[in-house]
């Protein structure tokens, strides 16, 4: 009998998507071809992937910088968009960060997504924007929903404390998405992405999610020779991680061929324990030491895969494996660590 594959060795558990059977509504052919399209957040692991992403869709891409455009300010933001007009745009802005991040900053994290998700779907609608994708996340679900979560498990029990912040922001935005398309017609679409790492996320050992978090405190362990490395919580929740250039392609996607006001999952399908995570990060980094598990602080929810049975139906899954996302991911933090880039991210209005 064979022996266990590498995945199984790291935990690394697959959902099997024939589980349920899912219907969408109609495909629709929406072209991205000679459009001007608006990413906002550009400078964000997840905006700086679509941008690359959509460099193969014949399109001009639209960017503002922080420093020429505050997405917190209603009127600067309806100014920007009513002046440049796009055609489509990608909302890949947001304030973002771990738990540590998310219990520190609640107003920030609350007062920020909100206001920055509202004037940027508002300006949309006033400037006749054709398409607008909204990013949100799969925090969005109740902390004890069924596993895999579906797209129905929206709004049925309480949601994780930890990140009750900004899951609150992300569904007042898939909200406002459904109400301007069912008031004013609009064809604005929300997908739901899993744990994303990969280029450009924000390894800050403070403020980053903890894919990037576990990458860099284990780099580090490697280069000081350290003999553990401390990580917080048991090690045993199990989470769904994405490349963030495989989330640009299915967003592409999306916004080619679906028109609802149902949101949409976009993850892998499968999960790994955050002990798994760190013991193949380990394996890619080179480092050979231990790991410290803190259970005195917080774990999070026990579990969070999302279903992505809808994103398989209209024809996408993600293509790229665990292990080399994350082999892609270190061997970019090595260049740009040794090109002396700052890559903790930025104190605030950080994005996806």
């Amino acid at each position: 009998m064979p022996g266990p594959g590498p995945c199984q060795m790291l935990g690394i558990r697959p959902f099997s998507r024939l589980a349920r059977t899912v219907s969408v509504s109609k495909s629709v052919e929406f072209s991205l071809e000679g459009k001007r399209i608006w990413v906002a957040g550009h400078r964000g692991m997840a905006g700086s992937a679509i941008v690359r992403r959509l460099a193969r869709e014949g399109c001009e891409v639209l960017t503002a910088d922080r420093a020429a455009l505050d997405l917190r300010r209603q009127d600067a933001v309806e100014a920007w968009v009513a002046d440049r007009r796009p055609d489509v745009a990608f909302v890949a802005a947001a304030t973002v960060g771990g738990i540590l991040a998310n219990s520190t900053r609640p107003a920030d994290f609350l007062y920020d997504n909100l206001v920055i998700e509202t004037n940027i779907i508002h300006a949309a609608h006033r400037a006749g924007v054709a398409k607008l994708v909204f990013l949100g996340s799969s925090c969005i679900y109740p902390r004890l929903a069924a596993q895999p979560m579906n797209e129905d498990e929206l709004l049925t029990g309480p949601l994780e404390p930890t990140n009750q912040w900004y899951a609150i922001a992300k569904i007042a935005g898939i909200k406002l998405c459904q109400a301007y398309r069912r008031q004013h017609g609009c064809d604005f679409v929300s997908a739901m992405p899993t744990n994303l790492y990969g280029i450009g996320d924000n390894f800050d050992l403070q403020g980053g999610h903890v894919a990037a978090a576990l990458l860099a405190k284990i780099h580090r362990a490697k280069v000081e020779g350290l003999e553990s490395v401390e990580i917080w919580g048991t090690g045993s929740p199990l989470r769904e991680f994405l490349y963030a250039d495989d989330l640009a392609d299915g967003l592409v996607h999306l916004a080619k061929h679906y028109s609802d006001e149902q949101h949409v999952n976009i993850g892998t399908g499968s999960e790994v324990s955050i002990r798994g995570l760190a013991e193949l990060i380990a394996d890619i980094v080179g480092y050979r030491g231990g790991f410290r598990y803190d259970a005195g602080k917080p774990d999070g929810a026990p579990r969070k895969l999302l279903d992505v049975g809808r994103m398989t139906a209209l024809g996408w899954t993600a293509p790229t494996p665990l292990r080399e996302g994350f082999a892609s991911t270190y061997r970019w933090y090595l260049d740009s660590l040794g090109a002396g880039a700052d890559l903790r991210g930025q104190p605030a209005i950080q994005t996806l």
